[in-house]
This record gives structure tokens, C-alpha cells and sequence, in this order.
């Protein structure tokens, strides 16, 4: 007797799921390898070949090396900002929730060094349109540490919250450039701290 076929929804999602797991696979390759050698550097089979395919499989996800780059740089933009824009909201005091942004933001920076080189180095590379989408994505992201900037500090300018705001991105994001050898336990509670004096700051 043979085993009855799986129910087709099974089946699909099985797929969906394989499907995704490999476009991950290939996204995390492609922030390692446009970090270690530039977008210009690498090519589709290079791409391919970290992965164990050939460099025609690639497109079967992706329409050529520029898409790749731009589902990179886009899901990494939406993916802070949903993050954020969460922990916003779920935060009492302007305090703690620019305690806990700057903590996810830490966290994110010490396990994304190579999609940070990229999008310092690479973002030019990217179509008009999917570099807009990914300004706008950060543009809303500050936003959100904005608003609680100026809950925190009601008398300081809108310019001054947002000034003190990317300061601080560019204290977190600058990891892949610090060259310590330090644990990441030691690192992150260095920028926590020092990223916290920046954002309490009294206003002059």
C-alpha cells in the first residue's frame, strides 16, 4: 500500500518555504562577498558558486546581480524600521524607548557588519528607484528616534533631535570599521553607553 500524497497546501508551502530559504542563502552571500570584493567585483557565478549552484540558478530568484543588491539593501532598510517602529511602540517613557532603539540598533550593527560596508560603499550602485525607496526607508527610521528625541528634549529644534540621531547611527554602524579584537559582549556595552551619553545629552 502507498502512502497517500501530501495535501497540495502542504506541498506549496514546503516550497515557498525551500524557496525563500534559498534566496537567503543567497542574499547572506552576497552581503559577504559585495563587502570582501565591491558590487563591481563580483559576478553572478561568483554569487552562484558561493552557494554551490551554478550562476544561471541565480536568476531563477533574482532577474540579474543589481536586483540582488537591491532585495539586500531594501529588506535590511524595512527591517529596521519595522523593527523600530515596534519597539516605539511599546515603550512608557521617551527614556526607555531610546534605550531599547539603541540597543537594537547595537545589536543589529555587531551581527551586520558586512550589509553595513555594503550600504556605505554600494548604495550608489542600486537603480534611481530602489536607492529612493531605501533613502526613504531610513529617512521614516529616524523619524522614529526623532520623535522620541524631541519627547525627551522638548525644547531642542526638530534639526537638533535629528542631528543627534544620525550621530549616533554613526557611532553604532561604525563596528565594521573599529578593528578590535574585543568579544562583542565588550563592544556592545561600550556603544550602548556612550551612544545613551549622546541621545541624554543636555541641550546647549
Amino acid at each position: 500500500m502507498t502512502e497517500s500524497p501530501l495535501p497540495e497546501t502542504e506541498t506549496t508551502g514546503e516550497r515557498r518555504q525551500s524557496k525563500e530559504e534559498r534566496r537567503a542563502a543567497y542574499l547572506g552571500a552576497a552581503a559577504r562577498l559585495f563587502a570582501s570584493h565591491g558590487y563591481r567585483g563580483v559576478s553572478i557565478e561568483d554569487l552562484g558558486a558561493a552557494c554551490g549552484v551554478s550562476g544561471p540558478a541565480v536568476y531563477r530568484h533574482f532577474a540579474n546581480k543589481q536586483a540582488v543588491l537591491a532585495d539586500l539593501l531594501l529588506g535590511v532598510s524595512r527591517s529596521l524600521l519595522d523593527g523600530g517602529t515596534l519597539v516605539a511602540s511599546d515603550g512608557p517613557a521617551p527614556d526607555v524607548v531610546l534605550q531599547r532603539l539603541v540597543a537594537f540598533q547595537a545589536d543589529f550593527a555587531l551581527s551586520n557588519a558586512d550589509v553595513i560596508r555594503v550600504q556605505d560603499r554600494d548604495l550608489g550602485n542600486l537603480d534611481d528607484s530602489s536607492a529612493g525607496e531605501v533613502r526613504r526607508l531610513q529617512r521614516d527610521y529616524i523619524a522614529v528616534w526623532t520623535a522620541q528625541l524631541q519627547r525627551l528634549h522638548p525644547e531642542e529644534s526638530s534639526d537638533g533631535a535629528r542631528q543627534r540621531a544620525q550621530a549616533v547611527f554613526g557611532l553604532l554602524n561604525s563596528t565594521p570599521h573599529s578593528n578590535t579584537k574585543e568579544d562583542a559582549a565588550t563592544q556592545r556595552s561600550r556603544l550602548v553607553a556612550m551612544a545613551w551619553a549622546a541621545l541624554s545629552a543636555p541641550v546647549r
